[in-house]
């Protein structure tokens, strides 16, 4: 762990010390040798835990996260260039260093198997992404969109401060495998019920929910282009990463519990697919088609069987991806037309039609088509929730079916139709987007091939 923790920690100096003409270079380069190094946690280990230290360990739920993490901040880098091309040296070495210090707390967030240090690290989080979003948001509503974020997080992570504290009282350890091993203390009592929900509301914000959704569009639309991969392939995962790791502490009985969040999850897929058919803004649609999937995320966390984890696993890094690099492709066209509005920015592929191509791919991905990984996860999912129960498929069906007619209906409006009159001359696509686009889609592809690497399956 260590090795990959130190490393990313010696990236700061790097993004402070470097000269400035080697500055992009030298922490892109040094991310992505970090990023290589740390595809070795894929390799399935038959133990529970690998890579063990008192306070940290990897697992089958952690690991994929953890790569995913550490792929994305050379891409996170590489994104941010072209925006940040007119600021002066001190900024973009500041704008380096924030996204820099997220990641150890994200590492250690999704390797840390006790849960004081958990907790520590997923509120730690908080602080870099506030700057990033409040210090080099596009518009002005940035610092609503800060304020927004603040309060969701730190109001409905009181309660999991306080029933954390609870069980170390019950038992005397937070430790993650004492925990397991001893008998769920969350009991169907009202103590029990109580700590249990108070246990899950923060990851429900996190992930987010329907209904407590709210912070993300702001977040994402005000967000640099750094910021909503952040949010989109990272952020998003804590919560689902959270609720899998917290309905393991509970016993399966608490029906009462579960079913309105199942209930919640479903239909707020359901909703927000519905709303993608309506957004005129471009990076709103890409938000809300999050919640729709990290829906379907909760409703399988919330199962708690080795299919519907396994599922939600999967979607989870799927998403990630996806949604990384549909947020980079909605950024190439607004730093080429100043404009995020659907209508003013339609028919763009005769003009650059390698981008093009990538948007299709994205929107394939996007939209579950076979062979993806994507295409498995929700199959995965659905089985499991109809198993659980068979109502959910209508739900289920109908979000795949919007799901697929708003990831068309971008497609179409961004590169078919008749180019705005505006728009007279564009800037060509450069190699950085295409190398950025090739190192989003290349593991969506290469898993496709070996998708038991991530699925937490050994076979």
């Amino acid at each position: 762990m260590l090795k990959i923790i130190l490393p990313t920690i010696m990236l700061i100096p790097t993004a402070l010390l470097s000269p400035k003409k080697f500055l992009w270079t030298n922490t892109t380069t040094y991310s992505l040798l970090i990023a290589t190094l740390s595809l070795q946690w894929l390799l399935p280990s038959h133990y529970p835990h690998k890579n063990m230290t008192p306070w940290t360990g990897i697992d089958q739920i952690s690991s994929p996260l953890l790569v995913l993490s550490c792929w994305l901040l050379p891409l996170m880098i590489m994104a941010s260039q072209n925006h940040l091309q007119h600021e002066p040296p001190t900024r973009k070495r500041i704008f380096i260093t924030t996204l820099i210090t997220i990641q150890p707390f994200i590492l250690l967030a999704f390797a840390s198997t006790e849960l004081m240090l958990f907790y520590i690290s997923f509120e730690a989080t908080l602080i870099p992404t506030l700057i990033l979003i409040t210090r080099w948001g596009n518009q002005p509503e940035r610092l609503s969109a800060g304020i927004y974020l603040l309060f969701y997080t730190l109001i409905s992570s009181l309660p999991l401060l306080v029933a954390m504290l609870y069980l170390h009282m019950q038992i005397g350890t937070l430790h993650l495998t004492m925990l397991k091993l001893t008998h769920p203390p969350l009991n169907n009592s009202w103590t029990g019920l109580l700590s249990s929900l108070a246990l899950l509301m923060a990851f429900m914000v996190k992930a987010p929910l329907y209904g407590l959704h709210l912070w993300l569009p702001k977040a994402h639309v005000e967000a640099p282009i750094a910021g909503s991969m952040l949010f989109a392939a990272l952020l998003l995962e804590l919560g689902g990463y959270g609720i899998m790791r917290v309905t393991l502490l509970m016993s399966p009985t608490s029906n009462h519990l579960y079913y309105p969040f199942i209930t919640l999850a479903l239909w707020g897929a359901l909703m927000t697919s519905s709303i993608c058919l309506r957004q005129t803004d471009l990076k709103s649609l890409i938000a809300y088609s999050s919640v729709s999937h990290m829906g379907l995320v909760i409703a399988a966390s919330m199962i708690q069987t080795h299919w519907a984890f396994s599922g939600a696993m999967l979607l989870m890094i799927s998403h990630g991806l996806t949604s990384s690099m549909l947020f980079c492709l909605a950024n190439t066209n607004y730093e080429r037309t100043r404009s995020r509005i659907l209508i003013l920015t339609r028919g763009l592929q005769p003009l650059l039609p390698l981008m093009a191509t990538w948007w299709l791919l994205a929107n394939l991905t996007n939209m579950a088509l076979p062979p993806t990984t994507n295409l498995m996860a929700e199959l995965t999912i659905m089985i499991a929730l109809f198993n659980w129960s068979t109502p959910t498929i209508i739900l289920t069906g109908i979000a795949t079916l919007l799901t697929a007619s708003y990831t068309l209906f971008m497609l179409l409006m961004t590169q078919r139709g008749t180019m705005p009159t505006h728009i007279t001359s564009i800037q060509n696509s450069t190699t950085r987007e295409h190398l950025l686009m090739s190192l989003h889609i290349l593991p969506m592809l290469l898993l496709i091939m070996k998708p038991n690497l991530i699925s937490g399956i050994l076979a």
